[in-house]
């Protein structure tokens, strides 16, 4: 049984992204530019917005975080981004979640540059990869790092059956509509399953490739499982855990210590999928930036 080393990758995936940097500053004096903007003081998000601009500084991006207070109206929310759509300096723009009740997150996706929706979350990104024109949009970046483990894991993907649990606009859709693209690191066949799903256990247990973003701990045990499947875990979930100083423990959505004994992978939580999302957020910031200036791929 193979451990997915999302922990790994991600490092390693940072250490060629900070070369790519190097050789654009090289190229054309400049570095991608991310900006965050985080409204209100939620603990989780300033967590994850302080590490995001310490994994831009770690590979030469420069990284700018604009902190707003609670009460922002949407208007001057909206105001800001708009000054960062037509900043040339800024290859990248997010807008962290959740957001206070009084802002429509959809405006707000809907204000974002396509060309700087780094998240991958505006509708003409998304239509892009329905048509499956990766390279004319930015991929969600957690699905988009599932792609890349399993392309470095050199797990075959060529008409396996591959189900999705969950059907979420930021995972499971764009991972459903990744997995039956005709490209080299996917071309399944993709089953979606939900909360609404009747005989979830009969259709995951024909999964080649399972890949569980729902939301719900430990939910996919070993009697759901085919096995020799690789098992992709999304999951991140707090479960009590009195031992524990925090009082807490995370887990994921599969039931890991009993599903790693008939997978052929399996990813770890933590350490699997989530340190790929802000490898990937900073791949598609280069990418953004590689666009502005015409620098092709190397």
């Amino acid at each position: 049984m193979t451990i997915i080393d999302g922990k790994q990758v991600s490092s390693d995936l940072k250490q060629e992204l900070k070369k790519s940097v190097e050789a654009c500053r090289q190229q054309v004096n400049a570095v991608p530019g991310l900006t965050v903007i985080i409204v209100g003081e939620d603990p989780a998000s300033q967590v994850y917005v302080r590490n995001k601009a310490k994994s831009c500084k770690e590979i030469g991006m420069n990284s700018t975080v604009i902190e707003l207070p609670e009460e922002t109206s949407q208007e001057e929310l909206l105001a800001k981004i708009k000054a960062l759509n037509n900043d040339p300096e800024v290859h990248g723009i997010l807008v962290q979640q959740p957001l206070p009740g009084h802002i429509d997150e959809y405006a707000v996706t809907m204000a974002i540059s396509p060309s700087k929706d780094v998240d991958g979350f505006h509708p003409e990104n998304v239509g892009q990869l329905v048509l499956g024109n990766l390279d004319k949009c930015f991929v969600s970046c957690t699905p988009y790092g599932i792609l890349e483990l399993l392309s470095r894991y050199s797990i075959e993907t060529k008409g396996k059956h591959c189900v999705v649990i969950g059907r979420s606009n930021i995972v499971g859709k764009p991972m459903a509509n990744l997995m039956f693209q005709k490209l080299k690191e996917t071309n399944s066949t993709v089953t979606v399953c939900h909360s609404a799903t009747q005989n979830m256990p009969e259709l995951t247990r024909q999964a080649d490739i399972l890949i569980a973003a729902i939301g719900r701990a430990n939910l996919i045990t070993r009697d759901m499982v085919k096995p020799g499947a690789v098992v992709i875990d999304v999951g991140m979930n707090r479960v009590e855990d009195a031992s524990r100083k925090s009082g807490y423990r995370l887990t994921g959505d599969v039931d890991y210590e009993h599903v790693s004994e008939i997978a052929s992978a399996i990813t770890p939580v933590p350490g699997g999928v989530g340190p790929m999302t802000i490898a990937m957020l900073l791949k598609n910031t280069l990418q953004s930036f590689m666009r502005a200036h015409s620098i092709q791929a190397s």
